[in-house]
């Protein structure tokens, strides 16, 4: 069986109590939605690299999953999102007022669950997982203080996103690494390669919010610009277009028409490209930090580097 499919079981089965099912729908609805699995794969995969066992990172992996997700309710609460991976967000389909609770109730599960680790290392991963949760909400109050900003530089872009996404992918390397036992450096070494998948996702992210695909992204194009969100594309282009970005985002536009306005003034400074530059830039740092690592299995090696370079050029 493949471990993507392990995990989808694993996943499917979490108990939860049936009742109130007002509290537990919406977690299994998000749940449900699919999506790449990534954070439980990395931990996964980082401890069989280590040495360790599946199913003695199984229940970290689970946390990570599911504390991922919570982390998406909530931000399609604070975002105002309608869609996410193609069918209605948790507070589209449930109302916000419950998306809340039960985004509460999963991060509660999602620490319970990372207790399940072998006794050994409870202690660490436990300390690991909060301090992730920690600099994820960090990074997501730096992330909302920027709304109201118009001089965030690309440095505290880069900041906030090593908190708001970095720090998950960073954690699953990590935690992975403790359970399989592995040394110090080698925790350290996967640590900052999810750090740099991190930001090398991330800036895809914007990329394909801007210039991807409805039908395969998920959701629909051109979101970031709408809600003038600080990305690496709009803080670069305000800094190099002298007031023209701004002009655009202060006329009484239409959402059609801002959007195609701001993606012709990208296109004009080759925003897009650069952007996709930098993603690449963050792959390499990541594939550069797996040679501080020393890997009990080296086939598992290339499962990094692969990985590292889908993110970089993702459609989804």
């Amino acid at each position: 069986m493949e471990l993507s499919e392990i995990i989808e079981q694993h996943i499917a089965s979490i108990r939860l109590p049936e009742k109130p099912a007002g509290l537990y729908q919406p977690i299994r609805y998000a749940l449900e939605g699919g999506g790449k699995r990534l954070r439980p794969l990395l931990a996964v995969q980082a401890c069989r690299a280590c040495g360790g066992s599946v199913y003695d990172v199984m229940p970290a992996a689970l946390a990570l999953e599911m504390f991922h997700n919570f982390t998406l309710v909530h931000d399609d609460i604070m975002d105002r999102s309608a869609m996410r991976r193609g069918r209605p967000s948790v507070p589209a389909r449930f109302g916000a007022n419950q998306a809340i609770l039960s985004g509460d109730a999963m991060l509660t599960l999602a620490s319970q669950l990372a207790l399940g680790v072998p006794q050994k290392v409870v202690a660490p991963v436990a300390a690991e997982f909060n301090d992730m949760a920690l600099r994820v909400y960090e990074g997501q109050q730096l992330d909302t203080e920027f709304e109201s900003r118009r001089n965030v530089t690309t440095d505290e872009y880069f900041h906030m996103i090593s908190l708001k996404t970095g720090a998950l992918l960073a954690s699953a390397c990590r935690i992975g690494a403790m359970v399989g036992g592995a040394d110090d450096r080698t925790v350290e070494a996967l640590g900052d390669y999810g750090l740099q998948l991190g930001l090398a996702f991330q800036l895809r992210d914007d990329w394909l919010d801007t210039f991807g695909d409805a039908a395969t992204f998920g959701k629909p194009i051109g979101g970031d610009i709408i809600n003038e969100k600080e990305t690496w594309m709009l803080i670069t282009a305000r800094h190099e277009s002298h007031g023209e970005l701004d002009a655009i985002l202060e006329e009484d536009l239409a959402d059609d028409e801002k959007i195609h306005q701001v993606r012709r003034l990208y296109e004009r400074l080759r925003i897009g490209e650069r952007c996709d530059a930098a993603a690449a830039e963050h792959h390499a740092l990541a594939i550069a930090a797996l040679d501080r690592a020393v890997f009990a299995d080296e086939a598992l090696r290339e499962f990094f580097v692969e990985t590292a370079e889908r993110m970089a050029s993702r459609k989804i």
